[in-house]
């Protein structure tokens, strides 16, 4: 059995912190239920109960006592409200990878949040952490992952084809990767954080 992690908070920009979930997360969870692609791709309720939002809560926990990986839950520090998440999940991490997925909540979007966080995490899983490969999957219509990822400096890899059912069918997926001596498109000093 893998060892309990602890999830660390961590400074993501000027303007965030990524935490440990808590349950004063559960208006962040009824939110992202209301989203129309979020639960598809998560396991976030939908539709929305104080019940099952609970109990997302709770498996984040469970996914740290477990070793399964690190979820965060992402905070605006100006008034601590929670917009989105992201996780760095290590079920590969024998053979040298772990994955990281991320969301927002609508109003969080396109304003630069998931790539500061992805950032944030992608620095701490290479070079604290030590995985030499740090990779998320992207679905080729979503333009806006596929430009936060390549802002983190992650690069694409190619088409995966029916790769994960998503909602009713199987979706391609596009892979991306950063490996640990890679660097973001600010230059080599972005990378090390």
């Amino acid at each position: 059995m893998a060892q309990p992690l602890t999830v660390p908070s961590m400074t993501a920009g000027p303007d965030f912190v990524l935490r440990p979930w808590e349950m004063s997360d559960l208006s962040l969870v009824r939110e992202a239920a209301a989203d129309d692609y979020i639960p598809l791709i998560t396991t976030i309720p939908s539709p929305y109960s104080d019940e099952e939002a609970e109990a997302f809560v709770r498996r984040q926990w469970e996914r740290a006592e477990t070793g399964a990986g690190y979820p965060f839950a992402i905070v605006r520090t100006r008034d601590r409200r929670p917009v989105g998440s992201i996780g760095l999940w290590l079920g590969e991490s024998a053979e040298g990878r772990a994955t990281v997925g991320y969301w927002m909540t609508g109003p969080a979007r396109r304003q630069g949040v998931a790539g500061a966080a992805l950032r944030t995490v992608t620095t701490w899983a290479l070079h604290e952490l030590g995985i030499p490969r740090v990779q998320l999957l992207v679905e080729p219509w979503n333009t806006a992952s596929a430009r936060t990822a390549e802002s983190a400096g992650y690069v694409s890899e190619g088409l995966l084809r029916s790769w994960q059912r998503i909602g009713d069918r199987r979706r391609d997926m596009v892979m991306y990767v950063r490996l640990d001596d890679d660097r973001t498109a600010q230059g080599p000093s972005a990378a090390r954080g």
